[in-house]
């Protein structure tokens, strides 16, 4: 199957890109599913990319499923659209922070004003979790709502915005996968981000593509759907408000930490080389959400 087409100079190769999808290495797998490339459609001059589009595809389809969600508790929708607002503006300012902070030096260093290009991608989820909880938090608190409720509510549909959230990543050619053999592995364009770092390493040569990669991106956005429907099932039969919250962040920790282990666009690695930094962010989120579920379940009122 042919590659995703992207880079860093979109509007030179455009064109060219916009004829070829992806490419299995394995002749077994060689067959067209689709052309696809970074811009989704133009406003004008104006590019709009299928990053943006997903990212807030997501949004959308995880305030639309709150909302009903919220219907059974006896929150109104417009509650949790009145929050919707303060969630997007927290995740984004929180995911792009942390994106900057982590990769200031490699792109941001003698380009600063790319920090604001966030359409084309650079958003790190949990810096997005970290901000958009804190705006929850406060939107709750000047409302005068109960927290942990409104936690439970919104936890399945974050899972499930998340997974429109990575098939972006894969369109826009961020958080991609370590070099593999596995019949599945993708290949990316000449030219792309990927090609450029293997090429750099020597395991490419300049009119190749991309050497073969997992596609970590594809992995995630499955596993969010399974979490997903995992915290739906736990929703109707919770035993106390913020369990469901709690278990997504368990959940969400332990999944990412596994798909972690085959991704290849990190720049350092941590403990002997073998955790990248959102291992280390997901042992923090595993056990904020493992304490928890220990004190709300022995402190909040029992639902039965």
């Amino acid at each position: 199957m042919a590659a995703i087409r992207f880079g860093f100079h979109w509007r030179k190769h455009l064109k060219a890109w916009s004829r070829q999808g992806f490419r299995f290495p394995s002749n077994d797998f060689d067959s067209k599913v689709g052309v696809v490339h970074p811009i989704a459609f133009h406003l004008g001059r104006l590019p709009i990319h299928w990053y943006g589009v997903m990212v807030a595809l997501g949004f959308m389809t995880g305030l639309w499923t709150a909302s009903r969600r919220g219907l059974r508790e006896g929150v109104a929708a417009e509650k949790i659209l009145d929050l919707g607002p303060w969630l997007i503006l927290g995740a984004i300012l929180g995911a792009r922070t942390l994106y900057v902070i982590s990769y200031w030096r490699e792109e941001f260093a003698d380009r600063p004003m790319e920090i604001f290009m966030i359409q084309k991608g650079g958003l790190v989820f949990y810096g997005g979790l970290v901000g958009s909880s804190l705006a929850c938090i406060i939107y709750v608190h000047l409302k005068k709502l109960p927290l942990w409720k409104f936690a439970d509510i919104l936890a399945p549909s974050v899972a499930l915005g998340y997974v429109f959230g990575r098939i972006g990543c894969l369109m826009n050619g961020c958080c991609f996968g370590r070099v593999c053999e596995v019949p599945w592995a993708i290949q990316f364009p000449n030219r792309s981000p990927i090609w450029k770092q293997h090429f750099e390493r020597g395991l490419v040569g300049e009119m190749d593509r991309s050497a073969p990669v997992h596609p970590t991106q594809i992995y995630e956005s499955l596993l969010n759907l399974g979490l997903y429907l995992g915290l739906v099932w736990l929703y109707r039969r919770k035993k106390f408000d913020g369990q469901v919250f709690g278990a997504y962040l368990v959940g969400y920790a332990l999944l990412r930490s596994f798909v972690e282990m085959f991704r290849g666009d990190y720049p350092q690695h941590y403990l002997g080389g073998w955790a990248t930094p959102a291992h280390l962010v997901s042992i923090g989120i595993l056990a904020t959400g493992a304490v928890l579920l220990l004190i709300l379940s022995r402190t909040a009122p029992q639902r039965r």
